[in-house]
């Protein structure tokens, strides 16, 4: 009997995740094929001050892997502080948690 370990190991390590991660409350649309689309997120700063973010241009979405856990990463650009920035929105599946990563 054999079996083959490329069927049990296909996702590919994407490494350690760089950045400085701050956790958010996010408000998604799932589609009826998986798609995960962040429609509003809440952060605070580091005042402590709540910021509702509303206009989320979505750039990019694909799952990664880091350490053996796996995301969904969003490259969105949203207006922080005035200005338009790009940051990459985390969703962990595993808890089914959010994280944002300012670039």
């Amino acid at each position: 009997m054999a079996f083959r370990l490329g069927d049990i190991i296909e996702k590919t390590e994407n490494g350690v995740l760089r950045g400085i991660q701050r956790e958010i409350a996010c408000e998604c649309w799932f589609t009826s094929k998986g798609r995960t689309i962040p429609k509003l997120i809440k952060l605070m700063d580091e005042e402590g001050s709540l910021h509702i973010v509303r206009d989320i241009q979505l750039l990019t979405a694909e799952e990664k892997t880091y350490s053996g856990i796996q995301t969904i990463e969003h490259l969105c650009r949203i207006p922080i502080g005035g200005r338009m920035e790009t940051v990459k929105l985390i969703f962990t599946k595993e808890n089914c948690t959010w994280t944002i990563v300012e670039l």
